[in-house]
This record gives structure tokens, C-alpha cells and sequence, in this order.
């Protein structure tokens, strides 16, 4: 009975030790991969919230920007109706309306908010993003100012609405640069230094050449100065956002180059930025200035942000096909409500224009007419016995 229990005891150590050494090896061999994971977990996370941070900064900022034009718009009116010079003949009376001030405020906050969202999220979505202040203020221009929205403009504010959609959903979510050290890195590299170089030629040449013999007469001319020198700009802005972050976090980075450099360069590209800006806004109309300065600026965002942040090198040719068209999408949008915003067209007058308008004439059996009245007046013709109409079909009874 003893040897029995003696047996028992051992086998049981025997497997308790076992299991132990089992469970130590698992642990030993296993503690890197779990670590591992759990860290492309956090990481994972963070990159979701920046993500997330960014959007609602970037829609916001489209929400204060939009609305801040309606309400230094309203200010103005004010203005006039009191009788003081208006600010297009020198006046500067807005400047004790507390409602342009308003609007100044507003602005001064979606310009803020649009600078905080590129520490966040990609400039790929950012940027596109800022179409959504073209919508609000068509939006609130219908309602506070009684500026009428036709059915063309309605269209653009749906498709603006669906095009930003599809760009959140297929944007990146990250880019591979997400500290300023890495930025002074990237910046280094032969692809963003030949980007720049590209940007500095074709400027001095636009403005040396160009600009003299085609600038009054071709509004492409000014829009792309500003669109080359605004790519640079948004990149700067991309440069000092992850700088305030991290040194928001407890790091200072305003003790590095690069920060400075951003600084330093933000400065002078906005400047020359506005200035050809303003000059394009002056000599052509500003439904055409927006919608194609729009398309430039963004389009050489996109591109600059993708060789410096390198925003589409994890993204699938789904999600890329996905942001090409949202982008396109929300070109079509701002065409149209730019466009065509002083055509006076409803529902109503397009079914009128369908039923009403001539086509091109055509030969029948030696007889000219037009195909609308082939269309709409054919079987009113044949019901009421017309003798022309008759004789035309009579060729097509059966034999």
C-alpha cells in the first residue's frame, strides 16, 4: 500500500514538473510575439484615433470657414444699409460691426482647426476635405442671405457630399513620416529635392515668362504659381503640426532644424501664395478662379505629400482607385456650384427646355422636319388623321 502511494506521489511531481517546464518554454518562446502584438495593437489604435482626430478637425474647419464668408457677408450688408462706405469703395466702417468680427473670429477657427488636422491625419485627405466650406457656404447662402441654390448647385452639394465620403473611407490613414525627425529625414531624400527643384523652375519661369505675356488673359498662369508654391505650404504646415504635437506630448522639437525650416518656409510660400492668389481673383471671375484653382492646388498637394509622406505606399489599388475618385467626384461638384451658380434652372424649366426644344432637321421621304416632332407629335398626329403623317407610315404596313 505504501509502494502504491509512493508510486502515485511521484507520478504526480513527475507531471506537475512537466507541465511546468511546458509552461515556461511557452512563455519563453511565446513573450516576443505576444509583446509584438500587443504593440502593433497600440499602434494600430493611435493610428485609428489620429485618424479620426484629424477628420473631425478638417470637417470642422470646413464648418467655420464656410460660414465665417456668410457672416462677414451679412456685416457688410449692414453696413451698406446704414449708408457708410462700403469696403469695395474704401470704406473700413466693417471694422466696428461686431458681426464682421464675427465672421473674422469664425475664420481665424477653421484656419486653426485646418492646421491642427494635417499633425493628425494625411494631407492626401486634409487637404481634398476643404471642398466642404464651398458647400456650407452655398448652403447658408440660400438660407441667411436669400442667394437662390438652382437645381445644378443642388446636384454639386450632393455629389460634394458623396465624393468626401469616398475619400474617407479609401484615404490613407497614415503616411510613413510621423515625427519631425523622420520629416528632416524625408525632406533630405533626392525624390522631395528634385519635387522642390521642379517647383522653384517652374515658378521663376511662370513668372518671368508667362506671367508678363499670358497673365492678364489666361487665368491658368496665376492659379498655377499658386498651386506649385501651395504644395510647398501644405507640406510646411504638415512640418510644424507634428512638431506642436510632440512638443504638446512633452517633447520640445522646436530646438531642431527642421521645425524652423517648416516655419520659415510656411511664411514665404503663403505669401507669394496669396499674392498671385489675389491677383487671379482681381483680373477673372471667381467662379471660375475656384473651381480651377481647386483642382491644381490639390492635385499638387497629392502629389507632393505622396513623395515626401509617402502617404500611398500601404494603400491597396482598391483604396487608390477609391480616393482618385472621390477626388474627381468632388471636382465635379465644385464645377458645379461654381459654374453655373447664376443660371436660373429648376425642375420646371428642364421639363419645359425637354418638351420645347427643336432638334436638328431631318429628310423624310423628301419632307424636312425635326426629330422633336417625330418624338412628341407623331401618334397625336396619326389619332387626329393627318393626311401627311398617314401617307409617311403607309409604307410600313405589312404586305
Amino acid at each position: 500500500m505504501m509502494e502504491r502511494n509512493l508510486i502515485n506521489q511521484l507520478s504526480t511531481n513527475a507531471l506537475v514538473n512537466s507541465k511546468s517546464s511546458l509552461y515556461s518554454k511557452l512563455r519563453v518562446t511565446r513573450a516576443p510575439d505576444f509583446y509584438n502584438e500587443i504593440s502593433l495593437y497600440h499602434n494600430d489604435v493611435k493610428v485609428s484615433q489620429n485618424f479620426y482626430i484629424g477628420l473631425s478637425l478638417a470637417v470642422s474647419s470646413s464648418v467655420f470657414i464656410g460660414a465665417s464668408f456668410i457672416i462677414k457677408k451679412k456685416g457688410l450688408l449692414k453696413i451698406s444699409r446704414e449708408g457708410q462706405i462700403r469696403a469695395g469703395l474704401g470704406g473700413y466702417g466693417y471694422l466696428k460691426e461686431w458681426l464682421w468680427w464675427a465672421g473674422f473670429l469664425s475664420m481665424a477657427v477653421g484656419e486653426g482647426a485646418n492646421f491642427a488636422a494635417y499633425a493628425f491625419a494625411p494631407a492626401t485627405l486634409v487637404t481634398p476635405l476643404g471642398a466642404l466650406s464651398v458647400l456650407v457656404s452655398a448652403l447658408l447662402a440660400s438660407k441667411f442671405l436669400g442667394e437662390r441654390l438652382n437645381l445644378l448647385g443642388k446636384i454639386g452639394c450632393l455629389l460634394c457630399v458623396l465624393g468626401s465620403t469616398v475619400m474617407v473611407l479609401h484615404a490613407p490613414k497614415e503616411g510613413s513620416v510621423a515625427t519631425i525627425e523622420e520629416l528632416g529625414e524625408e525632406s533630405l531624400q533626392s525624390g522631395f529635392v528634385n519635387y522642390v527643384i521642379f517647383v522653384v523652375v517652374v515658378s521663376f519661369l511662370m513668372i518671368s515668362y508667362c506671367v508678363p505675356r499670358y497673365g492678364n488673359s489666361n487665368v491658368i498662369v496665376h492659379i498655377v504659381i499658386c498651386s506649385v508654391i501651395g504644395s510647398l505650404s501644405v507640406m510646411g504646415c504638415k512640418g510644424v503640426g507634428l512638431a506642436l504635437r510632440e512638443t504638446v506630448a512633452g517633447t520640445n522639437k522646436f530646438t531642431q532644424w527642421i521645425t524652423w525650416f517648416c516655419i520659415f518656409s510656411v511664411v514665404i510660400c503663403v505669401t507669394v501664395q496669396m499674392n498671385y492668389l489675389n491677383k487671379a481673383l482681381d483680373l477673372f471671375n471667381t467662379s471660375v478662379v475656384t473651381p480651377i484653382y481647386y483642382v491644381f492646388f490639390t492635385s499638387f498637394v497629392i502629389v507632393a505629400s505622396a513623395i515626401l509622406f509617402r502617404e500611398w505606399g500601404n494603400m491597396s489599388a482598391q483604396d487608390i482607385l477609391g480616393t482618385i475618385s472621390g477626388f474627381l467626384i468632388i471636382i465635379c461638384a465644385i464645377f458645379l456650384l461654381n459654374g453655373f451658380k447664376d443660371w436660373d434652372i429648376n425642375l420646371a424649366s428642364v421639363n419645359s427646355f425637354l418638351h420645347r426644344r427643336e432638334g436638328p432637321p431631318v429628310m423624310i421621304h423628301g419632307e424636312t422636319t425635326n426629330t422633336t416632332s417625330l418624338l412628341f407629335d407623331s401618334h397625336s398626329n396619326s389619332i387626329y388623321g393627318d393626311p401627311r403623317r398617314t401617307a409617311q407610315f403607309s409604307n410600313f404596313t405589312p404586305s
